[in-house]
């Protein structure tokens, strides 16, 4: 199997574009906090985006619960690495978090000590796992795969067939490279600055292959633009539940599972941590939330901070064998 990559647009660091801070704010008393102080979640994407949607739905209903402003500020810029330093530096009272993606293990590997002096292990505090985010390949019909082995004789019969994803060092990235390892085919990586870029070209006949978030995709999915493929998890979405796994189709090994979580400052008392945990757990059982999260794609998740800690070490392990392996870079 040989695997190479060309670019397509400028390579899109691990979170990022830029534009200016909104805020959700609303005046309330904090009671259970003994503050009136914001909380504020950072996240590293411009207003807009999935991440930011997702992030002020939860401030919205944390701010509720908790009778305290609840603030989002956008801090794109330098790859992601600006929110992620902004918070890392904060004051670890509670009152900054970070919301990111799994795209936070991926990059220091990536793009090793680029625009960042923050180490995400030990400067970073797990709080909660708030979603698992499915990605899935997808084609169009025009290409006649329905399946992995339509896909896979499709690839051998064109050595060097494209496939577009998120960026270098994307978790889309990864999975196709992982999947033409273990298939066996020559695919040539084209990277995009977002999902929402490749998908443009594959539905206007540029790429014959993508590899996406299941929330961008899966309107055009609905619409019959788009024809999935197969997941690359353990199990199958409950999103759409009649697309089977890679692992069911053949191909194993390659199982990438992405996912959003909430990050405090190193040193952040843990009663805070604790308090902040509780109260997310409680939000994502909410069905307005569930379903506000599975339009965009996500599944609720929750849970402790140690089986977060945990998936977040793991992870961070994991990646890291592999961008090395691959030898893969953000250029």
């Amino acid at each position: 199997m040989n695997f190479r990559s060309i670019f397509a647009s400028r390579p899109m660091r691990w979170i990022g574009a830029a534009c200016a801070a909104l805020a959700l704010v609303a005046p309330a008393s904090a009671q259970s906090s003994g503050s009136d102080r914001p909380i504020t979640i950072v996240v590293g994407f411009a207003p807009g985006a999935g991440t930011d949607t997702l992030a002020r739905a939860l401030a919205e209903q944390l701010q509720r619960r908790l009778k305290q402003p609840v603030i989002v500020e956008n801090k794109p810029g330098a790859g992601g690495t600006m929110a992620v330093n902004l918070v890392a530096k904060s004051p670890a009272d509670g009152h900054t978090l970070l919301f990111a993606p799994n795209t936070l293990v991926i990059a220091p590997h990536v793009q090793p000590g680029a625009a960042s002096d923050v180490n995400v292990l030990n400067d970073l505090v797990p709080v909660v796992q708030v979603t698992r985010s499915t990605l899935i390949i997808v084609t169009t019909p025009s290409q006649g795969v329905k399946d992995v082995q339509e896909l896979t004789k499709l690839a051998r019969s064109k050595p060097g067939l494209p496939f577009g994803s998120a960026g270098n060092g994307s978790p889309q990235h990864i999975v196709g490279m992982l999947y033409a390892r273990a298939a066996g085919v020559d695919l040539i990586h084209v990277p995009y600055r977002g999902t929402s870029p490749a998908l443009v070209d594959l539905m206007g006949g540029q790429l014959p292959l993508a590899i996406s978030s299941l929330g961008a995709a899966l309107p055009h999915i609905q619409s019959g633009r788009l024809v999935p493929v197969a997941v690359p998890e353990p199990n199958r979405t409950p999103l759409l539940p009649d697309v089977p796994t890679l692992t069911e189709q053949g191909i194993k090994g390659v199982e990438v599972t992405g996912w959003f979580g909430l990050f405090a400052p190193r040193g952040t008392p843990a009663a805070q941590v604790e308090r902040i945990n509780k109260e997310i757990n409680a939000i994502l059982e909410m069905p307005d939330i569930q379903e506000k999260f599975k339009a965009q794609g996500e599944v609720p998740v929750g849970g402790s901070t140690q089986t977060f800690a945990q998936l977040m070490r793991d992870e961070y392990t994991r990646f890291g064998r592999i961008v090395k392996e691959f030898g893969i870079t953000a250029e």
